[in-house]
């Protein structure tokens, strides 16, 4: 992702990865009658049976050996840790229990494509004492150098508590669980006792890592270290050691104060206007799978569960379509129309045709990272303009024919129903065009409708992958022809909110907000690497695209924690005129933005001809604004 902070002598190009990422991995060599991949066969006869959730999820029981799992999970990082595009999906749940003990902890590493979660009704019912970490990922000279965490991305921890004990670990290991991630990695209803890093600074350490996301979670004082931004919402925390470039805090109690801005960078909101809590799949009292649906609340602070379960409803796991990658469009969309849920097992599903969402209140719910890939410029998922529909836990790819859209909410064009009580939601939903495989896309995202909540979402044109470019130059140079994308995100509907806003590398404007009464919380945007020439970043006589535009006839738009980064690597003389573009209007106002230098190229001013340019004279080295416009 981005580049080094400040004082580390500049940063380093997001490297191009050349690894064998079609290993396939089976764990039946592991698993035995005591854990299966989806679910226990110790007394089968008298226990509620088990959702066939395919051969993608295994399902601990706090009666299996602690080897064992940790064999498991050994063997899953081992296969996970280098397969940055490949297509293997896995999710990993432990039902409600301890696993661990203080002399032989459980110490588990999560790579590409793997979500780890407790399956209480509560993250206190499910407890791992040991470790859930993620470490650099070193990319050169067989795994021993060049080791950062810019590119750990597509993995997920939720629902559960952890115990910190690095009992056999060395001393630098011993000191913290270490979590360093960037982009589309989520933190959720964690209740984590000892230290915490969102960096590994023990693997050729410190090193760089650059954007995460924590809600709904109870956490020690957490070292921030080398992150350069990231979103806590809706939690607590005992303290945070730093901030590099754009750390915010939306309903966090603990979390700092802000009033120094940019010395440190923090932005805080002492609540979060409107949040809702993910979908979590639990198991209750009498062994029975069930999908807790959280409800949507305004201006809340801390976590959901401190007094008992999150508010909302609990659905039967009889109430979903357990989908598999083998399953048709049709076969899942007569389900949807028959009144099912969706739960969409790990897997890769090939999209032919729109998965379509028309009734209210529908929820998606995937697991382990489930994705769709557009076939035949399809728009994969297609939500109907009505309220209460929910999508979690889905990343979205482009296919090799342009889609028009990865995803729609709403309908462009014609009347869409919406309720400002039960938003539409979509909850860390992620969408890729190019990585691995070519992609072509005009739009990533598009919300037609009105009250729709955007909570935490990673909209990415490749800027690396495997789609047989040549390296170099001229491989980036032929990326910018071949793997086509136009917008990230485009906000049509009124009343939208976004909190953790992700959105990188589009060759036109990277988000484009239309809608009225908008408010993005931590907005992080990385413009395009590889224009060829100036002339291939134009905006009309205008050089470049603002990587934030708000529309020119929008009256209200609030922003809070906002970065556009650039790095024309093909061309360092290529401008861009402003990083965020706003109308002139009192209603329309910008909190604690933002521009960098990562190491090539001019951004001439931080928004509206105003600000400083962050130019080759300041790599790594911020232009900020407090307030736009000025107070």
């Amino acid at each position: 992702m981005t580049t080094h902070p400040p004082g580390s002598g500049g940063p380093s190009r997001r490297p191009v990865i050349r690894r064998n990422i079609g290993r396939a991995f089976t764990l039946g060599v592991v698993l035995t009658t005591a854990v299966t991949a989806t679910g226990t066969a110790a007394s089968a006869h008298s226990r509620p049976s088990v959702p066939d959730f395919g051969p993608n999820v295994t399902i601990f029981d706090p009666s299996v050996p602690v080897s064992q799992i940790q064999a498991t999970l050994d063997a899953a990082h081992a296969a996970q840790v280098d397969n940055e595009m490949g297509t293997t999906r896995h999710a990993y749940l432990f039902k409600p229990g301890s696993y661990g003990t203080a002399e032989q902890p459980l110490q588990a590493k999560v790579g590409y494509y793997t979500e780890v979660s407790g399956l209480g009704a509560s993250p206190t019912d499910v407890t791992v004492n040991g470790k859930v970490e993620v470490y650099n990922r070193c990319l050169a000279d067989g795994g021993t150098s060049n080791c950062l965490a810019l590119v750990n991305f597509w993995r997920t921890m939720s629902n559960l508590s952890i115990n910190v004990n690095a009992a056999g670990q060395d001393g630098c290991r011993a000191s913290a669980n270490f979590w360093a991630v960037s982009q589309a990695v989520s933190l959720r209803r964690l209740n984590i006792s000892g230290n915490l890093s969102l960096m590994d600074y023990c693997t050729a350490g410190p090193q760089f890592a650059s954007g995460g996301f924590i809600a709904d979670s109870k956490l020690p004082t957490t070292t921030n270290g080398s992150q350069q931004q990231w979103l806590t919402r809706n939690s607590e925390v005992a303290g945070w050691s730093n901030a590099v470039w754009n750390q915010v805090f939306a309903g966090v109690v603990g979390a700092p104060d802000d009033s120094a801005f940019p010395d440190p960078p923090y932005t805080t909101l002492e609540n979060t206007p409107l949040s809702r809590e993910k979908p979590y799949l639990f198991i209750d009292s009498k062994g029975k799978y069930n999908v807790r649906v959280p409800s949507a609340k305004r201006n809340t602070r801390g976590v959901s569960w401190a007094n008992g379960v999150t508010p909302g409803y609990t659905l039967p796991i009889s109430d979903f379509f357990v989908a598999k990658p083998s399953d048709s469009v049709q076969t899942i969309n007569n389900q949807l129309s028959r009144g099912k849920h969706l739960l969409l097992t790990p897997g890769v599903y090939n999209i032919a045709k729109s998965i379509e969402i028309k009734r209210p209140g529908t929820v998606v719910l995937g697991l382990g990272h489930a994705t769709l890939t557009a076939v035949n410029g399809s728009i994969p998922l297609d939500v109907a303009g009505v309220p209460g529909v929910i999508i979690a836990g889905v990343t979205i790819d482009a296919g090799l024919k342009e889609s028009p859209v990865l995803l729609r909410v709403g309908k462009e064009h014609g009347f869409n129903f919406s309720d400002s009580r039960n938003p539409t939601t979509l909850s860390d939903v992620y969408f890729r065009v190019g990585g691995p495989h070519i992609g072509k896309a005009n739009i990533a995202l598009q919300v037609n409708s009105d009250n729709v909540l955007i909570d935490h979402t990673w909209v990415w044109r490749g800027d690396h992958g495997v789609e047989g470019f040549t390296e170099g130059v001229n491989g980036d140079t032929q990326r910018w022809r071949t793997n086509t994308g136009r917008y990230g995100a485009v906000i049509n509907g009124d009343n939208v909110t976004a909190t953790g806003l992700f959105v990188e590398h589009f060759q036109k404007y990277n988000t484009v907000w239309n809608g009225n009464n908008g408010t993005t919380i931590l907005y992080q945007n990385e413009l395009p690497y590889d224009p060829p020439t100036q002339a291939d970043w134009m905006n009309g006589n205008v050089e470049g695209y603002a990587g934030y535009k708000v529309g020119d006839k929008v009256k209200t738009h609030t922003l809070y924690g906002g970065g556009v980064y650039v790095f024309n690597q093909n061309n360092p003389s290529i401008h861009t005129k402003n990083g965020f573009e706003v109308p002139q209007r009192p209603g329309v106002k910008l909190h604690h933005i933002m521009t960098v230098n990562l190491s090539a190229g001019t951004i001439d001013h931080v928004v509206n001809g105003v600000g400083d340019a962050a130019d080759m004279t300041k790599i790594g080295a911020p232009v900020y604004l407090a307030e736009y416009p000025a107070p």
